[in-house]
């Protein structure tokens, strides 16, 4: 198996170990300690070869650390009895819970906030890395650390269980489920445009959590604009793995299934009368799936959408978003001017659109120039090698 695919098995078995190992000592924050410790070390010996059972393998590691630690560092009889009644030469079973939404509301307790919370969910739930974090954070890597760090601090002593009130939890687990699929859709850096594993585990973890809360129109509004985002994935790249961008997508190719699953959720929330930000964003995503081409698409509406979505949220990203749907509405310059004194912490996205708007208003120079610098800052290899190619199609223009 090469170092990649250990990567990946190690993202997607790192939740099930935390799992096992918090549910069995009961203590969060140790336990999370404990596993990321067993991670670093399956990393660098399972490359020569896997254990038999990779899963067992790091609960079994994860939990002798955790042992070791508490004899190391507390001599208090209650722990001291702990280690010596725990069993840490048996190999540890698998669980057989899954032990998902209990993490989720775990990592998103009261005394967190939001930029705390979602993080250490994405990488405790998620098996995210801090840098992937980072990257859709748009801050530096020391910083997402920090910030976990602080998280795991305060949640030092929670048991691992259910909060008396999982309700007061759904807004941040919606945002880390968000957030997950997100880095699942478009990846922020490696050489795939998308990661199936990320954006497939934030819609099965959308769906569990919508069973569990069916009459919250904001969570199944989450669920549905994963869905009908999803639905896209088959037309967004080519056979060689290429970005394909919507413009020129086959909308043949787009999963139909998913999309009518995802206009019932919709319009089953819209009764309610009361329109929240994810309900706001599937809305979006439904009057593209719904349009049979790019042109045809009710741009005007989009854009008033988006406008709401801002005014709603404040959120940079959505002004971006908004630009392109003005541009289609009012034309190139409309959309640039959007744009002006937008911060992003210099994402390539803002570039790219800039580019995007520059090229269409007949600017070439200043189009190859933000292509350019697009590509220069982007760490997915199937972004990086789009933007190259439109810099240089534009600069041979």
């Amino acid at each position: 198996m090469t170092p990649p695919d250990v990567e990946g098995l190690l993202r997607e078995l790192a939740p099930q170990a935390l799992g096992a190992v918090a549910r069995r000592y009961g203590e969060f924050a140790d336990a999370e300690d404990a596993v990321q410790e067993a991670l670093v070390t399956a990393a660098v010996q399972w490359p020569a070869g896997l254990p038999d059972r990779p899963l067992s393998w790091l609960i079994t590691v994860a939990s002798r650390r955790l042992v070791d630690e508490y004899r190391r560092t507390d001599a208090r009889r209650r722990r001291e009895e702990l280690a010596a009644s725990l069993s840490i030469h048996q190999e540890e079973t698998v669980p057989s819970s899954d032990d998902s939404l209990v993490m989720l509301f775990l990592c998103c307790d009261d005394t967190l906030s939001s930029t705390l919370s979602i993080p250490l969910t994405l990488r405790a739930v998620a098996g995210l890395t801090t840098r992937q974090i980072a990257a859709a954070y748009l801050v530096p890597e020391a910083t997402m650390a920090q910030r976990i760090s602080r998280a795991k601090a305060k949640l030092r002593g929670r048991r691992f269980e259910l909060p008396a009130d999982p309700a007061a939890r759904l807004r941040s687990v919606c945002q880390v489920l968000y957030l997950l699929f997100n880095e699942g859709y478009t990846s922020s850096s490696g050489p795939d445009l998308s990661r199936v594993d990320l954006s497939g585990e934030a819609i099965r973890l959308a769906r569990m959590l919508h069973g569990q809360a069916p009459d919250d129109p904001e969570v199944a509004g989450l669920l549905a604009l994963m869905l009908l985002t999803e639905a896209r994935r088959p037309a967004r790249a080519s056979a060689e793995g290429a970005l394909v961008p919507l413009a020129q997508q086959d909308r043949s190719l787009w999963d139909r299934a998913l999309i009518s699953e995802g206009l019932q959720l919709l319009n089953a929330t819209l009764v309610a009368g009361l329109i929240g930000e994810y309900q706001l964003v599937a809305s979006i995503a439904a009057l593209h799936d719904e349009a049979s081409s790019y042109a045809s698409t009710r741009w005007a509406e989009i854009a008033k959408a988006y406008a709401t979505l801002e005014s709603l949220t404040g959120n940079p990203m959505v002004r971006l978003n908004r630009a392109v749907a003005v541009a289609m509405v009012e034309g190139p310059a409309s959309g640039l001017a959007l744009l002006e004194g937008l911060e992003l912490h210099d994402s390539h996205r803002l570039h790219a659109v800039r580019a995007h708007l520059y090229e269409d208003i007949g600017d070439l120079a200043a189009a190859a120039q933000c292509y350019a610098a697009a590509a220069a800052r982007t760490d997915n290899g199937r972004e990086r090698d789009y933007l190259v190619e439109q810099a240089a199609r534009v600069s041979a223009r």
